[in-house]
């Protein structure tokens, strides 16, 4: 099974153990734990994982640089499905418990905590999903996708504005940047929420540009008009860039909560 199909199946034992009327601090974990699962997939690293699987371990990562309630959690994480292990007999369940166990020590052994608790602010503030490069034309973007040394399978980036992904297969060297609806997924679930309420009001695109390249601390999100057509302002601190989406290209999508799809709420989703 590939790295990051067994990403995908581990979360299926985050889910059996899910259960109605559960206690909060089990429905805490379980959630920490799938956050963990999505925050490698997300962030382009099933590789890195895979071949951290591969090596000796440190018993005990380090956790001191970051704050006591993160690291506490991981512990109390780890705790849990490590009591699940002594159940459990050779087979699947037992190996992808393993993997939700060492995504959680790969997060804190290779420095990640903070990044991490950084991504579940995101989440939780419903901020556009995370990107991690973006380009002007397609051209500099397949440049740099072929001369990275160890591509970000599964990361988001951006050409021209608009979301990507990158997939990469490290067994035969391929690499594209197939197209991802993660941006009209996320219009949409903001729109489903409630109504967007702009901020400000400009008669020409060109003006809103100018006042979103002119903001020194720009929002995450903001909503504007633009010759009476609504707007998404979004700012990606992780790669200082801003852009503006018109809501109409959530048009036709529809939030399966169920499914939780790429760019909803919680981001649960594999990016496609």
């Amino acid at each position: 099974m590939k790295i990051y199909d067994t990403l995908d199946e581990a979360q299926r034992i985050i889910g059996q153990h899910w259960k109605e009327g559960q206690s909060p601090e089990q429905e805490q974990v379980l959630e920490f734990a799938r956050d963990a699962l999505f925050f490698i997939s997300s962030t382009g690293q099933p590789y890195l994982f895979e071949d951290y699987r591969k090596q000796p371990q440190a018993e005990s990562p380090s956790r001191a640089s970051v704050p006591t309630s993160t690291a506490e959690l991981v512990r109390r994480t780890e705790g849990f499905f490590e009591q699940l292990l002594h159940g459990l007999q050779p087979g699947e369940e037992r190996e992808l418990t393993l993997v939700i166990i060492d995504a959680l020590r790969f997060i804190a052994s290779t420095g990640q905590l903070a990044d991490f608790e950084s991504y579940l602010q995101e989440l939780d503030a419903h901020e556009p999903p995370r990107v991690v490069a973006s380009f002007d034309t397609r051209e500099q973007a397949e440049r740099w996708l072929k001369s990275h040394p160890s591509p970000p399978h599964c990361a988001h980036i951006l050409i021209a504005g608009r979301y990507h992904t990158v997939a990469y297969e490290r067994a035969t060297n391929g690499r594209y940047l197939p197209a991802s609806r993660a941006l009209e997924y996320y219009l949409a679930s903001l729109e489903e929420g409630s109504a967007p309420a702009a901020g400000a009001s400009f008669e020409t695109r060109e003006e809103a540009d100018a006042w979103l390249r002119a903001q020194s601390a720009p929002p995450k999100r903001a909503w504007v008009l633009i010759s009476g057509e609504t707007y998404l302002a979004i700012y990606h601190p992780h790669i200082n860039y801003r852009a503006l989406y018109p809501l109409s290209m959530a048009d036709g999508y529809v939030i399966n909560t169920e499914m939780e799809p790429e760019g909803s709420p919680r981001g649960r989703s594999q990016p496609s």
